[in-house]
């Protein structure tokens, strides 16, 4: 039994409360919204975040960063956006045995720093283990399988994280590449919600499935640029992850894409979904790849819709139309 503290009362942050106690953890889970902390007080759950779950009375809620103190793992489960701003509150409070896992998925805005450079910043004192993978909270929370993968520089922390996490219901593997595995989890969102638009667009199954295969590749050319290994993203935070982001109703991103896809203005579809990771992370791909010199047509098509005010139709065209190409081209999965 360990003393897990959570940062964040959204939906994945929830699930992952839920599950924690569920498996005979002591869980606190601290938000910085005292009405969400009220309702669920009120009520046993959070319907707008994780409609049906009902929070286990034993869970306990906080406004109070410092519940961080004396805890042996702290879980970031909050939007990218938001990262630096609360490691740096919970520091004061941090003991430097407790592991910091995080499950935030993107890029900073800005540095184009991943969240566990972020966290290695905020938190220098504290080991950090990236926990991605293929795991929508709706099911997490009501104990459907799933698998996923803890990362880290430090092996032991890693198995950790797996010893202490994994269930019957909840799987983890390990994986010693951290960056591939948080490039995966991030970097997916952006193919999400171009597959979303496919959707709005009334397009197929054979565009999502010739989407989908080239958006990883995608993920792996710019991975394989900035050190990855390219076995990590035919895992579960490369391909696994990507499958069940671009396929299912519970992801924002592809819920954002659809509207998109519908004619809705991007920073309105976005505003009507909520979180949705994707939108912010599709532009900051896109500046690391042109700063890297590294090809990603897929997210810079995705950009110029969202941003420059580019037709969703028009973006099926440009990559319809782009010069032939030999599938098994030297760079393919980046193996130069």
């Amino acid at each position: 039994m360990a003393d897990i503290a959570i940062l964040g009362s959204g939906g994945f942050g929830l699930s992952l409360a839920v599950m924690c106690f569920t498996a005979g953890h002591n869980v606190t889970v601290w938000s910085k919204f005292r009405d969400e902390i009220d309702t669920i007080k009120r009520t046993g759950e959070l319907k707008v975040k994780l409609p049906g779950v009902k929070i286990p009375k034993g869970i306990t809620l906080t406004e109070d960063i410092s519940c961080v103190a004396d805890k042996d793992m702290v879980i970031v489960g909050i939007p990218t956006a938001f990262v630096r701003e609360v490691c740096t509150m919970a520091a004061e409070h941090m003991d430097s045995r407790a592991v910091v896992v995080n499950t935030a998925k993107g890029l900073e805005k800005g540095t184009l720093k991943t969240m566990s450079q972020v966290i290695g910043e905020t938190l220098p004192g504290n080991k950090c283990v990236v926990l991605t993978g293929p795991s929508h909270a709706e099911e997490v929370a009501r104990g459907v399988p799933t698998t996923v993968v803890a990362a880290s520089a430090d092996r032991d922390t890693s198995y950790y994280v797996q010893n202490t996490l994994s269930n019957n219901t909840f799987r983890v593997y390990v994986n010693d590449d951290v960056l591939g595995s948080e490039l995966g989890g991030s970097l997916k969102n952006i193919i999400a919600l171009a597959a979303g638009v496919c959707d709005g667009l009334g397009l197929g199954d054979n565009t999502k499935a010739a989407l989908m295969t080239r958006g990883i590749r995608e993920i792996s050319v710019l991975g394989a640029a900035m050190g990855a290994n390219i076995s990590t993203f035919a895992g579960l935070s490369g391909i696994g992850d990507l499958i069940v982001t671009c396929c299912s109703m519970h992801s924002r991103n592809r819920r954002a894409g659809i509207l998109i896809g519908q004619g809705v203005a991007p920073r309105e579809a976005v505003e009507k979904v909520g979180t949705v990771e994707g939108y912010s992370c599709t532009e900051n791909a896109y500046l690391l790849s042109k700063k890297l010199g590294v090809e990603m047509p897929i997210t810079e098509q995705l950009y110029k819709v969202l941003y420059e005010g580019q037709p969703a139709s028009l973006t099926i065209q440009n990559l319809m139309g782009r010069p032939s190409k030999n599938e098994t081209e030297g760079d393919f999965l980046g193996q130069n």
